[in-house]
């Protein structure tokens, strides 16, 4: 379904798409398919993909920007290889646990 819905938004050859959990529900195998997709219309077809995501392992791997919010507040702006472990745990709180999309 989030195929279909991608679709149906670049009928519309959009300049910009926004993209809320295109991966939500989906093995690891098509969340990375789905990803690698939307990777390849930001750089080869220059559409700007914004995407909200609950793996930072996805967004480390696909992004070329992270912006983090926590509690409706800016928490972090910058590149995923800036996202350390303390930074994380700023993010998701002391007691969060790393899940990877592998």
């Amino acid at each position: 379904q989030q195929r279909v819905g991608i679709a149906r938004a670049l009928m519309q050859e959009p300049e910009l798409m926004l993209a809320d959990e295109p991966v939500a529900s989906l093995d690891p195998a098509t969340s990375h398919s789905v990803m690698k997709y939307l990777e390849a219309l930001n750089h080869e077809d220059g559409i700007t993909i914004l995407c909200s995501l609950h793996f930072l392992s996805l967004a480390r791997t696909y992004a070329d920007r992270i912006i983090a919010l926590k509690d409706g507040r800016l928490e972090f702006d910058g590149l995923p290889d800036e996202i350390d472990d303390q930074r994380f745990r700023d993010i998701y709180g002391e007691e969060a646990v790393r899940v990877e999309i592998a």
